[in-house]
């Protein structure tokens, strides 16, 4: 699935999971800034039902809340 995209130019790549920096593969297309925002990964929380939703909203949350940041203060400017 990458691989459609080896050949684009890219200003930013960004990773995302826990360990996405030890466990992801590569990306070795044209990419000016490799960055890392990791993010505990919802799918193994255990628990009731209601914690389980209640983990993956509050990943959403902070993904949000970062990703904003990033934009806020590295691209808008």
């Amino acid at each position: 699935m990458v691989d459609q995209y080896i050949n684009e130019e890219w200003d930013y790549v960004i990773t995302v999971c826990d360990d996405a920096n030890e466990t992801c593969p590569a990306f070795f297309g044209k990419v000016k800034h490799r960055l890392h925002i990791g993010f505990e990964d919802p799918s193994h929380a255990t628990g009731t039902d209601e914690f389980i939703l209640s983990e993956f909203r509050r990943v959403r949350d902070l993904s949000k809340e970062q990703f904003y940041k990033f934009y806020r203060e590295t691209i808008s400017v």
